[in-house]
């Protein structure tokens, strides 16, 4: 591993709040398949082992926090917490605020098509890392790492936000009016590879907020997000 690689995931390392014995392991969590397809005389391991360790490893701290944190919900609400904790625009969000995306090691196709940015990718790699940091360091740091990442997002599910933003927002419109709501992407940005996309989401043509994000769901859903925040039942 060259020593500007090295740098780059101590870097990474610093921004988790964690400590690792070696970055090797934190290197692979990071390996996109399609880099190890493209590059077979570098690198001979991609991060779905690891993704496939996190993914566990992450539900299992997320169920016992939510059993212990909350003993008066039954089986059924927490079930729909944890869903929507660890749940893929969840862990790509987080993904996000670690800058994850920019440490990944992509094949040439992936990376011209926005690999980089896909939340699928995010998400997977967010777990891969829950799977190194357990491997390396153990248990309780990974532990301490879920927890504090996700704790927004878990408060959130604590008040009954389950799903998405754009089917809350759906959902509270036809309970008033008994009508829809309906979204238009009103401007893209940014080379094709790496756009950014702007949505408005209008009701009864009036437009009631505009979002961004780095495809049109994401953007859609940004949207919805600022609309339930500004929204008043006057």
């Amino acid at each position: 591993m060259h020593n500007s690689r090295k740098s780059e995931l101590q870097d990474l390392v610093t921004k988790c709040g964690v400590e690792l014995s070696s970055l090797h392991i934190l290197n692979i969590a990071l390996t996109h398949p399609t880099y190890v397809f493209e590059n077979r005389n570098q690198a001979q391991e991609n991060n779905q082992r690891l993704e496939f360790l996190g993914d566990a490893v992450l539900g299992m701290v997320v169920a016992e926090h939510l059993y212990e944190s909350y003993p008066d919900l039954p089986e059924g609400e927490l079930t729909k917490m944890r869903a929507a904790v660890v749940c893929e625009p969840t862990l790509a969000k987080n993904a996000k605020k670690i800058d994850l995306g920019k440490f990944l090691l992509l094949g040439k196709g992936e990376e011209m098509t926005g690999g980089r940015n896909r939340a699928s990718n995010l998400a997977d790699a967010f777990e891969a890392i829950i799977g190194a940091f357990y491997l390396d360091a153990g248990f309780e740091t990974a532990k301490r790492f879920i927890l504090t990442q996700l704790h927004d997002d878990i408060l959130k599910a604590s008040k009954g936000i389950y799903s998405d933003f754009k089917t809350m927002l759906q959902e509270k419109i036809q309970k008033l009016y008994s009508d829809n709501v309906n979204y238009k992407i009103i401007s893209e940005t940014g080379p094709d590879h790496n756009k950014t996309f702007e949505a408005g989401v209008f009701f009864k043509g009036k437009l009631l907020a505009k979002g961004k994000g780095s495809n049109k769901k994401e953007a859609e859903q940004k949207a919805a997000e600022i609309a339930l925040g500004n929204f008043s039942e006057d």
